[in-house]
This record gives structure tokens, sequence and C-alpha cells, in this order.
């Protein structure tokens, strides 16, 4: 197991393209508006426990499968971020429904290995534009909320993006000390 968890940390790694369609600041803060193409995505999904007591093992799971626990025994390395979809409730609180996933790395997008864990699936995901603000350090749940109250402040009420879920994204291994990249994204809803 360590192994696996090894290479998918350390192995290749790979950042999801994007193309940059506006960044802004206000009050001092930043934020962008990115377009992220269609691909396939390793994911998992949890219900019933809050995101602090379910996310690390939900990540375990996807970081032994790219590391090499599916069928071809493939270890494929990491293309970041991690992508946590929660689903916020009216009083700002994350209801205890969440996805993470996982995108497949290029050179296996045509064809991933399948997974060998049956609650790990391969989805294709439609591409998708997104507001997105960047903070650092160690984030769990509450930090997630925290950002992504300030970018709701930041973009208003009459922005059109999705309130019913939104993505929590981490681009650094657990044990990194410092220096850490977070993101959270909000759904900007289609004309």
């Amino acid at each position: 197991m360590f192994n696996m968890l090894k290479n998918s940390l350390f192995g290749n790694t790979e950042d999801t393209e994007y193309k940059l369609l506006s960044s802004e600041t206000k009050n001092g803060v930043s934020y962008e508006v990115r377009r992220y193409d269609a691909a396939k995505y390793a994911s998992i999904s949890s219900e019933g426990r809050t995101y602090d007591q379910v996310t690390g093992e939900l990540v375990r799971k996807l970081l032994m499968y790219i590391g090499g626990s599916n069928e071809q025994g493939e270890a494929m390395g990491i293309a970041f971020p991690i992508i946590i979809t929660v689903y916020p409730r009216n009083d700002g609180v994350l209801s205890r429904r969440l996805a993470v996933g996982i995108r497949i790395p290029s050179m296996y997008q045509q064809n991933p290995p399948a997974p060998t864990d049956g609650a790990i699936s391969i989805e294709d995901r439609p591409g998708m534009t997104v507001y997105t603000l960047q903070f650092g350090g160690f984030a769990g749940e509450s930090e997630f909320r925290a950002e992504a109250s300030r970018l709701t402040r930041m973009l208003g009420e009459t922005a059109p993006f999705q309130r019913k879920q939104y993505f929590c994204c981490s681009y650094d291994p657990p044990l990194k000390p410092y220096g850490r990249r977070n993101e959270v994204w909000f759904l900007q809803e289609e004309p």
C-alpha cells in the first residue's frame, strides 16, 4: 500500500490544464474565471459522514487506484487538483454528501485502467467554466466554507454560478508542510 501511495504522490505529476478567461481583484482579493475541458475522472462518493470525517479515507482510496491498485497494476501518477464536490445547506454548512474526483492523467485519458475497488467509478465529466479563489495552508471544511463565503461576497448576488454545489480543490500531498495551494471553485451557469 505504501508503494501505491508513494507512486501516486511522488510519481509523474501534472496540473490540469485550463484556459484563463479573466482575472479580477476586489478589495485586495483576486479571483479567476477559468475554462476546463471535458475529461475522464476517477470518482468516489460518500453520504452520512462529515467532510472532515471522510475526505482522507476517500482521497486515500483514489490515490491507491492511480498508484497501481487497478486491474492493470498501472501506476499512473497524479493529475492535480484533487476535487471534492460539496453541497452546502442554506446556512452554509456542508451536507453529509460529497464526491471526490481525480482527473485521470493525460496518458491514460483514452483508456484508463479499471478500478479494483468497486466504490470507484470512471466518469466522463463535461467541460466547465469556474470562478476560482486560491488560498494557502491546510484546509478542512471550515477553511473551505470560509473561502467559499468570501468568493460569494466578491461575486455578488447576480453572478451566474451554481449555488447548490461547489468544489474544494487541493494541489498538494497531505504531508507537504508549507507553500500549500487550495482553491474553491464555483461552477458558472451556462447561458
